[in-house]
Parts: structure tokens; sequence; C-alpha cells
């Protein structure tokens, strides 16, 4: 009943690759359990034409109505071109494009009351985490306009999450003790695992908010929640008992890829935000930062220790200091990347500027989809 009335979509960002792992096999599996979706939209990044055709099939065993946006293809190649030379979405391709366009998608469909987002790499995937994401926004007696997932990090004995737990937390502490507390950062520190994937927005929540096209994709819309939104319509869920996923490298020699990559976007993420608040940054404050994340972290890494020791896991303290170390200096590298670049536009601009800018655009992207489904 209450996915008639309040009809329920699910966007999947995903690369061509994870059609070969067994965690979205598993979750196309477990979404054929369910019969509450409307629709499902995927959003499929490196493939060429073979590989789209051989997407299709892959994703025909899917019970639900879906669409794939393929993201290579010719069409919306010539549709992304035409934003382009309005200045508007030219941004590298990544997840945060991927989302984008498959949300400019949902927002041309219009059917939708509200649409959750996750990842195609989760290894412990069950339908039960998408129940959870919508059921706090479809309950009309909760009133909450955004779901956002958290659960333990640990697999194989290990204890995981390291972006979270030894960048984030600690980054967000030192903020705090540099800048005093703010609603913001408060905002941040609230949320149990600020980096997950699994979220759900109220539909018409999309039309408005700007998303970053780089890792700092899940910063960037806590950020535009907190800016533009009451926290009183935000909720976390408790999704799983244990969570694992595909483990990014982290690169400790190459920083355009891997966990390198993904704490200097991050901590841009956070140097833009707080910019727009009014504070100012130069080569010292950085400094002052670095030092003050990298006790921090050294402090967290001991109680992790003890977390890891009470719950029987292992925890490579050597391993726990040498990523400090380099997130530590990428904070460096995410501030000199901030000063060096004043004109970078962090967000790809809202499907409300789109309509604007581009009238009938929505309705072109959602042809040029549909015909690619033919």
């Amino acid at each position: 009943m209450l996915s008639r009335e309040q009809p329920m979509e699910l966007i999947l960002p995903c690369l061509y690759s994870e059609l070969e792992s067994d965690a979205l096999k598993n979750i196309l599996h477990e979404l054929n359990k369910i019969n509450f979706l409307n629709h499902i939209i995927i959003g499929l990044d490196k493939a060429d034409q073979k590989q789209y055709l051989n997407a299709k099939k892959f994703f025909s065993i899917l019970n639900a109505k879906h669409s794939i946006l393929w993201n290579d293809g010719p069409r919306l190649r010539k549709l992304q071109n035409i934003l382009h030379n309005e200045g508007i979405a030219d941004v590298e391709d990544g997840k945060g494009k991927n989302v984008w366009y498959c949300i400019g998608y949902a927002i041309s469909r219009n059917t939708a009351e509200a649409i959750a987002f996750h990842d195609c790499d989760i290894k412990t995937y069950d339908k039960n985490i998408l129940i959870k994401l919508f059921y706090p926004l479809i309950n009309r007696s909760m009133g909450y306009n955004f779901s956002k997932g958290y659960y333990p990090r640990y697999s194989d004995n290990n204890l995981n999450g390291r972006v979270t737990r030894l960048l984030v937390t600690p980054l967000v502490k030192s903020l705090i003790m540099l800048f005093g507390r703010n609603e913001y950062l408060e905002f941040i520190d609230s949320f149990k695992y600020p980096l997950a994937g699994e979220y759900a927005f109220k539909t018409h929540l999309l039309r408005e908010i700007k998303i970053p096209s780089d890792w700092g994709l899940e910063i960037g819309i806590l950020s535009e929640l907190q800016r533009s939104y009451s926290n009183k319509l935000c909720c976390q869920v408790d999704l799983a008992d244990q969570y694992d996923h595909k483990h990014q490298i982290l690169s400790e020699n190459n920083d355009s890829k891997g966990l390198s990559r993904m704490t200097i976007d991050i901590t841009k993420a956070f140097l833009r935000k707080m910019a727009t608040q009014g504070h100012t940054f130069n080569e010292e404050s950085f400094r002052t930062l670095k030092a003050t994340y990298y006790r921090r972290a050294l402090d967290y890494i001991d109680i992790y220790k003890n977390d890891a020791k009470i719950n029987g896991l292992s925890l490579d303290l050597n391993l726990e200091e040498k990523t400090v170390e380099l997130f530590a200096e990428n904070i460096i590298k995410a501030g000199k990347l901030f000063l060096s670049q004043p004109m970078e536009k962090p967000f790809i601009p809202s499907w409300q500027r789109v309509e604007y800018a581009s009238p009938g655009f929505l309705t072109k992207l959602r042809r040029a989809v549909v015909e690619d489904n033919q």
C-alpha cells in the first residue's frame, strides 16, 4: 500500500567492472526479494558498446522495472557536451557525475516520492538495508526527508573503515579545536558514519541540491543538507550488524587514486565549507591543522586498539600510524590545492539551475535514456 501511495526508486552508480563481482550479483538477488520498488536507475560508467549490451543482459534478471544510463554512450555524451558548452557540469567523469545524471533522470521521470542510493560493491548486502533506508521517509508520522545509514566496519577479523576512523573523525575534532564549535561541524560530528554511501532523499530535495563531482560526494551532500534544511529532517539508520565492501588501496606513492586521492578530496570539501563560513586559510594554518590532526589521530589509534582488543579483532598498529602519516601529508596537499585553485567550481550545479540554463534538457535526457534502453 505504501509503495503505491509513495513510490520508491533506487539509484545504483556502477562501474562496468563491478558486473564481474559476486557482490553485485548478490545485490540483484536480494533486490528481487522485494516488491516495493517502482523503478531502479543504474548509472553505468566505463562501458563500451559491447559491454553496455552485456550490462543490459546482466541487469535483465531484475524483477523491478529499470533503466540504465550508459554514460559513455553517444546519446548521453552528446547531452553532456551541451552542458559543457554552457559551462555547466564540466567536470571529470566519476561517481559524483554519475550520481548527478542519475538524479537528473529521476527528476525527469517525476514518478518517485523517495529515492535511495547505494553502491554496487557491498559484499554483505541484504534487502533490509533498503527497507531501513526508506522507512523513516515513507512513514508519515516520522516526518524525515533524509536518511543515512551506519554500521560497524569489520571483516575477516580486521577493523576497517580507515578513512572515517583515521581522517574524518580526528579532522573534524581538529577543526572544532582550531575554529570553535559551530553548527556545521557539530552536524557532521553527529553522524556515526558520515562517509556511508547508503542514503535516501525525499525527491523534492534533489532538484535543489548541489553535489561534488569527486570523492567528497558524501561530505558534500551532508554539507548541502546542513546549509539548506533543518537538522530535524535528517535521521540516521542502523543498517546492519556487519558490513563489508570492496577496499580501496592506500596508494602511498600516487595521490591521484585510492585512499590517497579520497582523503585529499574529502579534506578539500571541509576546507571549502569552512571558507564559506568566513574562515580564512594560509600555509601556516594548514601546518597547524596538520599538527593538530596528527596528534588527535594518534590518540584515536589507541582507542581503536582497545576497541579491536575487546571485540577480538586484529589491528596493525604500524599500518595505522603509516596511514595517519600519509593522511597528514595529504592535508597539506589539499591545502595547497585549495589555495592554488581559487576559481575551482566545487559543486556540480543543481538541476534547478540546469532547467533555467538549458530549457528542455531533462526531457532530452529522459528521451536519450529511453532510446538507449529499447
